[in-house]
């Protein structure tokens, strides 16, 4: 079988975000690993506009290139690791935007969350979850959440906790089997 492809999807675009030190710390992490390729995919990269087809996307008849552009970037991958905020017990509209972009290209594959925030982004992933289920990406229980007071110095500089590195070695495992299982009914 060919070696696994997983994206690390970096899901906020804030100016002076703290997500891009998580996703980094992520990749870094995943470069150790040998059952995945692991690439970063910063949305601040990719500019979709506010939802703009006019037709639901799981009919799959994107009509603008932006659209097409990203359906294919997001289906040359076999799992996703999502990395994302804590906006008012929610996920940032970018995160939200650039996943409801697409539809086939999510499905039967799976997904992984990281989060971050005041009481480290739990009720984001627990949204994240939620939007999962609904374009069937199955969902790894391991997730990791960083909290702004103790894996951050002065709420910007991110300084995990050495716990964290088991936590993720975990959330890869999952993530890499389940992403193979999933694989296999996609062939």
């Amino acid at each position: 079988m060919n070696t696994l492809k997983i994206a690390v999807i970096l899901g906020s675009t804030r100016p002076g975000r703290n997500g891009k030190a998580v996703a980094d710390w992520v990749i870094d992490r995943a470069g150790a690993r040998t059952g995945a390729e692991y690439e970063l995919i910063d949305l601040a990269d990719w500019p979709l506009p506010h939802m703009d087809e006019p037709l639901p996307p799981s009919m799959g008849q994107y009509q603008g290139e932006h659209t097409q552009t990203w359906a294919a970037k997001v289906a040359e991958f076999d799992g996703y690791v999502f990395v994302t905020p804590e906006y008012n017990h929610s996920i940032p509209g970018v995160l939200k935007n650039a996943i409801d972009f697409a539809y086939a290209e999510w499905n039967n594959k799976a997904a992984a969350f990281v989060s971050y925030g005041t009481v480290g982004g739990v009720r984001a992933v627990e949204h994240l979850r939620t939007i999962a289920s609904a374009l069937q990406l199955a969902h790894v229980n391991q997730q990791l959440c960083f909290s702004l007071f103790s894996d951050f110095e002065n709420l910007s500089l991110f300084k995990p906790r050495e716990r964290h590195d088991a936590a993720a070695t975990n959330l890869f495992d999952q993530l890499e089997a389940w992403s193979t299982a999933m694989k296999t009914l996609r062939s």
